[in-house]
């Protein structure tokens, strides 16, 4: 019965029903069970419901851990595409950039740095999905090490090909005259000089270069001698190309270039000649490498035409940044 329903009793005296009024008191206790009562069936109730159909908010923080999960499975694939790159680049690294410029290969225990023990992750064991977070942990770390030691490659490179390009433009590369201009002796021993008849080697490749052919510097470099050798050389330029290398342009008939002057590659140091122990005229050249002598032909191609030369040599000369 309801607390605030009405309760009638018969009143044998007065033959009428007459209304049961309870204390205040009594009433409020009516009331204050029928309350808890209600307030526990509910409970109970909802406790079915939830048990049954789920939470509103249960439901909400389910949907939110399913596309938890869904966005850890997209970053996952994101991650081993990163790291499938990141091996792609080490690859590079190490078949092509790092022999051609001389590097030594990085060591894999380097390339994949160690990332720490396995407690690192202690402070995720309370999650439920706890596996997939600590894996997108794992290769976050991975390729961030990978990543840090492939910037440092890159740079190692770079400041390699900066190297290997000056070095390149540096080192004795071209014909020093017209390539329609026929060789001479190369490097050889002679059982006779054509001009003091005694048997001596010869240290450099000849061209029977005309009197006042052209001669231009094979490589970039510093002037470190220019003028007159005692030693039958005659008028001659000597040019120090740095990493070792010298060149010697010997029986000229004319200088163009003081001692000092930084030249490039192309750069016209003189004029052929006849000029010291010399039988006629020609260009002696010479390669020195570390003191060692070098046979010139080694360091140039055949492949060009006169034509061909002449226009590199123009091309060489309208870049040239030392005139």
């Amino acid at each position: 019965m309801l607390p605030w329903r009405k309760k009638y009793l018969f009143d044998e005296e007065s033959l009428l029903f007459k209304q049961v009024r309870y204390p205040l008191k009594i009433r409020l206790l009516k009331f204050a069970g029928w309350l808890v009562v209600s307030v526990m069936v509910s409970a109970f109730y909802l406790h079915l419901f939830e048990m049954r159909f789920g939470s509103p908010k249960e439901k909400m923080l389910n949907s939110e851990i399913e596309n938890l999960k869904i966005s850890y499975s997209i970053l996952d694939m994101r991650f081993a595409e990163a790291l499938n790159t990141l091996g792609n680049l080490r690859k590079s690294d190490d078949i092509r950039y790092r022999p051609v410029l001389g590097l030594d290969t990085i060591p894999s225990f380097y390339r994949i740095p160690a990332t720490g023990g396995v407690e690192r992750f202690r402070d995720l064991n309370f999650l439920k999905n706890k596996d997939l977070i600590v894996s997108a942990r794992e290769k976050l770390e991975q390729i961030r090490g990978m990543a840090t030691v492939q910037r440092e490659s890159f740079v190692e490179i770079s400041n390699a090909k900066d190297e290997w390009n000056r070095m390149n433009e540096y080192l004795p590369k071209i014909c020093p005259v017209d390539v329609s201009i026929k060789r001479g002796d190369g490097i050889k021993f002679r059982e006779e000089h054509p001009v003091l008849g005694t048997a001596r080697w010869h240290y450099g490749q000849d061209f029977n270069a005309p009197y006042g052919t052209e001669v231009f510097a094979t490589g970039s470099g510093t002037v470190v001698a220019a003028g007159w050798n005692s030693e039958g050389f005659g008028y001659h330029v000597i040019i120090d190309h740095g990493y070792g290398f010298r060149t010697i342009y010997a029986h000229l008939s004319k200088i163009d270039v003081p001692v000092g002057l930084n030249i490039k590659r192309g750069d016209r140091i003189g004029l052929s000649g006849n000029s010291g122990t010399s039988s006629g005229p020609h260009l002696h050249y010479q390669i020195d490498y570390n003191g060692s002598h070098q046979n010139p032909l080694w360091f140039f191609s055949d492949d060009l035409t006169p034509e061909e030369y002449r226009d590199m040599i123009m091309t060489l000369n309208s870049k040239s940044r030392f005139r």
